[in-house]
């Protein structure tokens, strides 16, 4: 029980120097949350949203799962895209992977991890898509960190194909999709590059109306 009392007494420590800088920060924070950005990430402990684009609580609207994904049978994931774009109106839609995600090394390794291969099949759909480019790569390494980036991309894409973000767009909201990378070894992002900000730069086979 140490380890639990240790974490009480690290939360009111934080609470504490909050309120020293900020004195009205919990009130304002208790009215209400107006962030501006949706944070699609992995579940991984290492890759914390808000301390890595340097935001405080209130300021970033978080869903995390394994290997970032945004599956369309996934209601977890689209319930929280939906509040976000529906109800707290938000401008930017970050799917953020990283480098050396244990997810996606396990998906590219074939391993049998139980009931989270399921879950992981996903990430092989995109290996699958790539297979002739990440067969050029020099190495396994090589080959899984741009899994990574390749995952992002087509996760970016599956957030585009929504109804939730399409209807937006259609009622003429101002929202982009972005698909970043981090790295663990220098804790900077990488902009992949890939982002959206209509429906013009998606698919017709994927458009609504």
């Amino acid at each position: 029980m140490k380890a639990i009392k240790q974490l009480f007494d690290n939360n009111r420590s934080w609470a504490q120097s909050i309120k020293t800088s900020d004195p009205d920060f919990f009130e304002k924070l208790a009215n209400q949350q107006s962030p501006e950005y949706l944070w699609i990430g992995c579940s991984d402990s290492r890759v914390p949203a808000n301390q890595i684009i340097g935001l405080l609580p209130g300021e970033v609207f978080v869903h995390r799962n394994v290997a970032n994904m945004v599956v369309h049978t996934d209601f977890n994931c689209l319930s929280v895209l939906q509040y976000a774009v529906d109800v707290l109106k938000v401008k930017y839609v970050l799917v953020v992977g990283h480098y050396g995600c244990g997810g996606v090394r396990a998906a590219f390794e074939n391993g049998d991890n139980g009931l989270i291969d399921n879950w992981l099949r996903n990430v092989k759909d995109v290996q699958f898509r790539y297979q002739s480019e990440l067969a050029a790569l020099d190495d396994d390494d090589a080959r899984v960190d741009r899994l990574c980036e390749l995952n992002v991309v087509s996760q970016v894409a599956n957030v585009c194909h929504t109804t939730i973000v399409q209807n937006a767009w259609a009622r003429g909201q101002k929202l982009s999709v972005h698909g970043w990378c981090y790295s663990l070894r220098d804790g900077l992002l990488r902009d992949l590059e890939c982002a959206v900000f209509g429906p013009d730069q998606i698919s017709d086979a994927y458009r609504i109306g």
